[in-house]
This record gives structure tokens, C-alpha cells and sequence, in this order.
């Protein structure tokens, strides 16, 4: 790479899906011989990938922007919150150019334009891994199975913003699956709007990986996903019924036994003004199934309080059904309205202060139900992912732990032990999320 080559600065913001578009934008900047930078001085052109899903989230992506403006003042945005592309140029004018989320070639069209890449490159100098670039550390990645969603749920734009369901193709998965394995990845992550429904709008069409047949649903993903020998673990996994399928394949130890589910709430009333897919009563049946087949099932979901219309009642109910489902990890949020969403023309607004009550009971609740959970743990040896190296500490993940969300486990070790390693680690004490131990041979 020569000094004169062309220099752009990135920002990521939002989810694991937008991070994947992210690094798909990067790679293709890097194949037309671009040096990726991490200063805004360093940069000849600032690319911001944004965030609308929540207003806390925009406010976040505009505050970003204008920062990039006053250190850079040579802005490309993309991402969910380009979608809002008038709204976004009335605030900042001299933005360079505006896209939407998986608009990948216009991000880079735009980086041509502005900045034109260095003439004569050879890309066999500015060699890209076959993985592509990544933002994620070396032992773990995240795999897109698909864009967009179906659903309407009334709190959510994501519809608008990302389109509808688009799955990619079974052999297109599997080859970027087996090439992250391949170039030393430990632990895959599968995302999607809505992974449940993988290969629906394609009529679960068959592929072809390896010289054998491969079904595009969800059972025929995870099996492939499977035999390739590392940690899978899914996100965003609706509970619909074909998702009892794959939990064989986790009591079996070929997936690992872990479930994202988004459930959002207990009350049946509360999930219908929301439009959510599934009723809390078939909800808490098919937990207890699962777990009869897999009892190693670590449940992992999010929830929102102080919905439009939630009565003492149904907050009430919500409580109950956490008591009675014992799920292992919950993330919960403040209802907050989002524009364009369909809930904000539902009457019964929760006031500020309830919402606020309401999430410190929930937590409170959750983090006594959790603390239990963890402390069976105490005394049993458990697989550990190592994250991080902290002197003579190492930080590192069991199966019921993802990267960013969930609980740690801290340990030390005789050994010295590197990151993406997986060692047996013997539980010693246990605190409402996180875990200490030692290795064991």
C-alpha cells in the first residue's frame, strides 16, 4: 500500500446485523485497495453505517453524524436510519451522500466518487482475507441468513427500514460458514431479523453444499451448521413450532444448547396490541418441551414494560409467566416510541415513572431467578471459550453465554491459554450474571 492511497474512516452502530453489513462494506473497500483508518484526521472520507430502530438509537446515529461533520466534514451515511434521508439532510446539508441499509455497492459507489481509489492497485498486494473483513475478534463471527421480516409487530419499523423477508440461498450460507471455519473461527453466531422463518420466501428450496442436498429451513441449516465442528449458537429464534425440530440436535451436543427468543411479553392482551406471532400460553408449553428434551437449554430473551394500554394487571401477568418460565438470560427495556410505528396511535400511554417502577421490579425479579440458576453451576466443569487475556486472568464464555449480552466467566489457569481456545473450566463461585473458576484438565 502505497502513502498516497485513499483513506476512509468507519463507523458502526446498532445491532450484530448491522455490524455484518458493516463488514461487508469494508471488505469491498479494502478489495478497491482503500485503507481502512480509525481517526477522524486520518481520513479522507467518513462512512457512518447508522441505527433508527428506537429514538434513542436515531438520536444516537445524528449525534454521530455531526460529530464526524465537525472532526471530518466529508460524511457518507448509510444504514437503517438512511431511509429517513430528507430528515437527515434538513439537520446536515453537506452530507456527502445518503443510503439505506444493505445498499452496499451505492456505499461504495459514493466512496468513489468522493474519494476515487488509488489508480494502478493491485489487489494482490492489498491482500483481503477469504473471510472478508472482519469486526469481530478472530475466534468468533456472526453469519446473516437472511434480511428483512415479515412480521408487523406494532412497536417496530424495522419492515420500513430493512424490507421483507430476502433469505440467501443454503449453499451461499454454508460456503461463507465453512470458509469462516476455515480460516480459524470458533464460534458461529446466526442472525436474522427473524431466523425462524429462514428460506419460507423461497419455498425452502434445496441447495447443494459438499456434493449432497441441503434443505433451506431451519433444520436443515442447523444441521449442515452442525457438522461443521465448531460452537453454533442462534439468535433471534421466534418460537414457532418447527423450531421443537432443532432442539434434538442440542441435546445431542451438535448445536450449542441455546436459544435467542425475543417473547416481549407475558400477557396475551399486551402481545396481541403488539401483533407478536405467538400467545404466552403456547409459549410457556413449548419452553417446558423443550427443556424436557434438552435440560442443558440455556433460554435467552427480551421484553418490553410499559407498553401503550399495559394495565397493573398484565404487568402482573408478565411477572408470573417470568416465575414460571426461569428463563436463563433477559434483557428488558422501557417501551419507547418509535416514529412511524403503529403503536403510537394506541391509547393508554404508561407514564414515565410507572415505566421506571415497572423495569426495576422486572429486573429485581429476573436477577433472583438468574442468581439462582448460576448457582447450580457452582462445583460442575464447564466447556469456556476464551475471550480475553487480563494478566494472569483470563475472561472467557460457556455455552449459555453470548458475546456482548450475556454473563462472563473469569478464571485462571496454570496454562497459558489464548484467545479462541476452549478449555474445561471447574465453577467455584457464582454472582447474579457472572461466573469464577479455574481450569481443570
Amino acid at each position: 500500500m502505497t502513502e498516497s492511497a485513499a483513506k476512509v474512516g468507519f463507523i458502526s452502530l446498532g445491532c450484530p446485523k448491522a455490524l455484518v453489513d458493516s463488514e461487508r462494506i469494508l471488505t469491498r473497500l479494502r478489495q478497491d485497495g482503500y485503507t481502512i483508518v480509525n481517526t477522524y484526521t486520518d481520513a479522507d472520507v467518513v462512512v457512518v453505517n447508522t441505527c433508527g430502530f428506537i429514538d434513542s438509537a436515531k438520536a444516537e446515529s445524528l449525534e454521530t453524524i455531526g460529530e464526524a461533520l465537525a472532526e471530518n466534514g466529508r460524511v457518507i451515511v448509510t444504514g437503517c436510519l438512511g431511509v429517513q434521508a430528507e430528515e437527515i439532510r434538513s439537520r446536515y446539508p453537506q452530507i456527502l451522500t445518503v443510503t439505506g441499509p444493505q445498499q452496499y455497492a451505492e456505499v461504495v459507489d459514493a466512496v468513489h466518487q468522493h474519494l476515487p481509489p488509488i489508480k494502478n492497485h493491485d489487489p494482490f498486494v492489498d491482500l483481503v482475507p477469504p473471510q472478508g473483513i472482519k469486526l469481530t475478534p478472530a475466534h468468533y463471527s456472526y453469519l446473516k441468513i437472511s434480511e428483512g421480516c415479515n412480521h408487523h409487530c406494532s412497536f417496530c419499523i424495522i419492515p420500513s427500514m430493512r424490507g421483507r423477508l430476502v433469505s440467501r440461498s443454503i449453499d451461499d450460507v454454508m460456503g461463507e460458514a465453512e470458509g469462516l471455519v476455515q480460516a480459524g473461527v470458533k464460534e458461529l453466531l446466526v442472525i436474522a431479523q427473524d431466523t425462524s422463518a429462514y428460506g419460507s420466501d423461497i419455498r425452502y428450496q434445496t441447495g447443494f453444499w459438499q456434493g449432497r442436498p441441503v434443505k433451506a429451513d431451519l433444520l436443515g441449516l442447523c444441521t449442515a451448521l452442525a457438522s461443521l465442528g465448531v460452537w453454533v449458537r442462534l439468535h433471534y429464534v421466534y418460537p414457532y413450532p418447527h423450531v421443537d425440530k432443532i432442539i434434538p440436535l442440542m441435546a445431542e451436543g451438535k448445536l450449542l444448547p441455546y436459544l435467542d427468543a425475543p417473547f416481549q411479553h407475558g400477557s396475551p392482551r399486551v402481545l396481541k396490541q403488539m401483533r407478536r406471532p405467538a400467545a404466552a400460553e403456547d409459549t410457556l408449553a413449548r419452553i417446558a418441551a423443550w427443556r424436557a428434551i434438552c435440560p442443558e437449554l440455556t433460554i435467552r430473551s427480551t421484553f418490553i414494560v410499559g407498553f401503550p394500554g399495559e394495565t397493573e394487571a398484565d404487568f402482573d401477568t408478565l411477572l408470573g409467566f417470568l416465575q414460571v418460565a426461569q428463563l436463563d438470560r433477559v434483557g428488558c427495556f422501557q417501551y419507547s416510541p418509535v416514529a412511524g410505528a403503529a403503536a403510537n396511535d394506541l391509547p393508554g400511554t404508561v407514564p414515565a415513572e410507572i415505566k421506571e417502577q415497572r423495569w426495576h421490579r422486572f429486573m429485581q425479579i429476573q436477577a433472583g431467578i438468574s442468581a439462582a440458576k448460576l448457582q447450580h453451576k457452582v462445583g460442575r466443569t464447564l466447556p469456556v471459550i476464551i475471550d480475553k487475556v487480563n494478566g494472569t486472568e483470563y475472561i472467557g464464555r460457556s455455552h449459555a453465554d453470548a458475546p456482548e449480552i450475556d454473563g462472563l466467566v473469569y478464571l485462571k489457569s496454570r496454562r497459558v491459554l489464548q484467545p479462541g481456545g476452549i478449555v474445561n473450566v471447574k465453577i467455584s463461585r457464582a454472582g447474579d450474571y457472572d461466573l469464577w473458576g479455574k481450569t481443570v484438565r
